[in-house]
């Protein structure tokens, strides 16, 4: 039973959770040509077999590519000051090794990655550039972080505490079953969701089953999430996100290769190449700040909300309004946002400059940062309305709150 309640922990972000699962999981995906002949299955069975996977071994390379469009170069560049450090030690660990800050890169663009793991001890993953790497490698209570090109190392100890009361808490609370786990799954969609088994596809040359979630609402950014999976593991092998904008992708990111065998044992040995700076932790370690010192610490959330608006993540009182895929997070500031650019806060500069648009309604005035999915509406006193909902669905929100 235990075994089938980790697994379930994969298939809510998956199955559940939309908009979440759409923005930040990274399930690897690429469909390749050609679509096998397999058994029929409906979508609570494939639940329910995705729910009953227990894959523990496998290695791999697969590709993400994504577009939100965005000019995410710059937003990197202002979220990677928010909240860091001045850099001026030359003890800690330069922002091209802190893993929060070097997998920024992933939000924009192609890159390829080279994946293993081996049980919950040991995995590994190496994010490829030309030939420069990155990679981060926890073999049993050693976590590594290695930059090729900046010939940097930073080591963490203490990797493997086991689980805490927290989760083991989260554990008894899910569905024990593969079919019990199917039924909730199904039944948090409910009248907004529809999810359905859309045909197979080939994946890294494994034949699998596409699951299809679209929402049942309109005003949402998504118009569908798509996950292959492994018809003879349950493995999620694909994720495709696709907007109501149409055109590429936002998120299309596969294995072009994998192999569910046991990798060799040597795959997650690393030492310190010769001449390289090695960086016991990060600055955050020693403070408690991080989770192992690799920068996702409990301010995190308010660190990026407060490049947003000023305020955010300081006492500002955050509210819910709508449901299903039109959900809308407001949150009251309480502080002015600078009318004009040049007043406002370097981090933010090059996003009032390069994207917002200016709004108006019986609110007041503010403006709308766009992207392919997720949109932020910043009224001029300083609330912030924001979802994976259209620019209209964010105005009628603050024209409704007045």
């Amino acid at each position: 039973m235990a075994d089938t309640r980790k697994a379930s922990r994969f298939i809510v972000p998956a199955a559940v959770a939309g908009v979440a699962a759409a923005t930040i999981g990274l399930v690897p995906a690429l469909a390749a040509s050609g679509d096998p002949d397999l058994p029929d299955i409906t979508a609570q069975q494939l639940i329910e077999k995705i729910a009953a996977s227990d894959t523990q071994t496998l290695s791999g390379t697969f590709r993400i590519s994504t577009d939100l469009g965005l000019p995410l170069e710059g937003l990197a560049s202002g979220l990677a000051g928010i909240g860091g450090g001045s850099g001026d030690d030359s003890s800690s660990a330069s922002p091209s090794t802190d893993p929060a800050q070097k997998l920024t890169e992933l939000v924009s663009g192609t890159h390829t990655l080279r994946v293993a793991a081996d049980g919950p001890e040991r995995q590994k993953l190496t994010l490829v550039d030309g030939s420069d790497e990155y990679s981060l490698i926890h073999n049993g209570d050693d976590v590594w972080a290695y930059d090729s090109k900046a010939n940097e190392v930073v080591h963490e100890k203490g990797a493997s505490e086991g689980p805490d009361k927290g989760s083991a808490d989260v554990e008894k609370e899910l569905p024990a079953t593969p079919k019990a786990l199917a039924d909730e799954v199904l039944k948090a969609a409910g009248d907004t969701t529809s999810i359905t088994v859309g045909g197979t596809a080939k994946v890294a040359g494994r034949d699998a089953y596409q699951l299809v979630i679209k929402p049942k609402q309109s005003g949402s950014t998504v118009e569908s999430i798509k996950i292959a999976v492994d018809s003879a593991t349950g493995t999620p092998l694909k994720f495709t996100l696709a907007s109501v904008q149409g055109g590429k992708p936002v998120l299309d990111a596969g294995f072009t290769k994998v192999d569910f065998g046991k990798p060799d044992a040597s795959t997650f040995d690393f030492k310190a190449p010769e001449g390289a700076k090695v960086t016991e932790g990060l600055d955050g370690a020693e403070k408690g700040e991080g989770a192992g010192g690799f920068g996702f610490g409990p301010d995190f959330g308010k660190d990026f909300a407060k490049g947003f608006a000023p305020g955010a993540g300081e006492g500002g009182e955050m509210n819910v309004v709508g449901e299903g895929w039109t959900t809308i997070a407001k949150i009251d500031t309480g502080a002015d946002v600078p009318a004009k650019t040049d007043e406002a806060p370097k981090e933010i500069q090059g996003l009032l400059d390069s994207f917002g648009d200016k709004v108006s309604g019986k609110f007041g005035s503010g403006t709308v940062f766009t992207t392919k999915i997720v949109n932020a509406l910043v009224t001029d006193d300083g609330t912030v309305y924001v979802g994976a909902v259209t620019k209209d669905a964010l105005v009628d929100a603050a024209n409704a709150a007045k």
